[in-house]
């Protein structure tokens, strides 16, 4: 385990660059560690018994995502598509470079990019892991801020778009988070309760 300790070491330190900062609970921390931190959180509660690919591309599934900033690319569907297409490209980059580094096998290294590159949704089960606890995450920790920036209708269909991508037992623990008054009210719209 001590080169899984040493990815995470470098992955961390990378993801501490990040200029955007996030505030919980009253400490400030850079936004993409912060997150990185709570979707390896969310991974090892959906997964206790997560094999090491899995746990490695928790921790690099974003990493470096403020390099590619999403303004460079157009307004729209298309442009969105084509920057998280380019990030998901890059993170896996990032991530293989840095556990080459370690010394890490090609063959865990090509695993650890499937994962974060979110190939075979739907019937590769780590990657469903990864994509459960990315919305669980999403749901936590954004979901009440863009509530405040985005339109009811525009709410409705991100969050039934978020809960078609995850498995029913990704759905089951977003069903037992704690939510906003206004977060539980979009919910019951978007999921027809």
């Amino acid at each position: 385990m001590a080169k899984l300790d040493e990815a995470f070491e470098k992955f961390d330190t990378y993801n501490k660059q990040a200029p955007e900062k996030v505030n919980w609970d009253g400490v400030e921390y850079p936004s993409e560690y912060f997150y990185a931190l709570r979707l390896h959180e969310w991974v090892t509660k959906l997964n206790p018994e997560a094999g090491e690919p899995l746990l490695l591309a928790s921790r690099s599934q974003h990493i470096g995502r403020w390099e590619i900033a999403r303004s460079t690319y157009p307004e729209g569907r298309v442009g969105y598509l084509k920057w998280r297409s380019d990030l998901s490209k890059f993170h896996a980059e990032k991530a293989t470079e840095i556990l080459d580094d370690i010394g890490y096998e090609e063959s865990t290294i090509t695993r650890v990019t499937e994962i974060i590159r979110k190939q075979k949704l739907k019937t590769d089960p780590d990657v469903q892991t990864i994509e459960d606890a990315l919305c669980i995450v999403f749901l936590i920790y954004q979901f009440d801020d863009l509530i405040l920036k985005l339109s009811e209708e525009k709410m409705i269909d991100i969050l039934q778009k978020t809960w078609k991508k995850m498995s029913e037992a990704g759905q089951s623990a977003a069903l037992q988070l704690s939510y906003s008054d206004s977060a539980l009210s979009l919910l019951k719209k978007a999921l027809g309760a």
